[in-house]
């Protein structure tokens, strides 16, 4: 694969909404769906995909994956609350969601729980990710580059994003069961 360092700045695995980029104010809906757009479209794989919708934003308080709003304003917990349900939706369903963040709804409702600390551990943790995705997936390049030779192919360059895709899934999958076996761990806790 060529030009590896490109296809990472592409990837734009650094966009994350900080407590910087919440207000100290509480949000009507579609200032929500602003913040969130301005900071993950360019995210996005295709230009009409929408990173949060009013749909969306209904169906995960339906759902009771976030407390209750207050006067049709979200607050900068819910702002939190939507950016971890953001990271999340992509690896697991809504159900397990709504049981991972059960009992941290509750704490924030009833102990006043400091949801900024335990996001801002986050953050910390999604940086060290990143770094490790990084190295990581230039590792694997390389080793795809190496198994690709033993193919005298023309379309190896084909052959070589079919290797590295599959690796890729792969990998995720794994994250995806270990993930699975976590929400698991939580249901079995209750």
């Amino acid at each position: 694969m060529e030009n590896t360092e490109q296809f990472l700045e592409q990837l734009q695995l650094d966009k994350n909404i900080t407590l910087d980029d919440i207000p100290n104010i509480d949000l009507y809906m579609d200032q929500v769906i602003q913040l969130f757009e301005s900071k993950y479209s360019g995210t996005k794989r295709n230009e009409d995909d929408k990173i949060l919708t009013k749909t969306m934003i209904n169906n995960y308080a339906k759902g009771k994956l976030f407390f209750p709003i207050n006067n049709k304003k979200y607050s900068r917990d819910h702002l939190l609350l939507i950016s971890i349900i953001y990271q999340l939706k992509g690896t697991i369903s809504i159900n397990d969601i709504k049981h991972v963040l059960e009992k941290l709804n509750e704490k924030i409702v009833k102990e006043n729980f400091r949801l900024d600390l335990l996001y801002t551990s986050f953050l910390a943790l999604v940086e060290q990710n990143v770094n490790q995705f990084r190295r990581d997936f230039r590792e694997l390049v390389s080793g795809t580059t190496e198994e690709i030779q033993h193919f005298e192919d023309e379309d190896s360059d084909y052959l070589e994003k079919v290797l590295l895709i599959s690796s890729l899934s792969y990998m995720s999958n794994l994250y995806r069961r270990a993930v699975e076996r976590l929400v698991d761990d939580i249901h079995r806790e209750e």
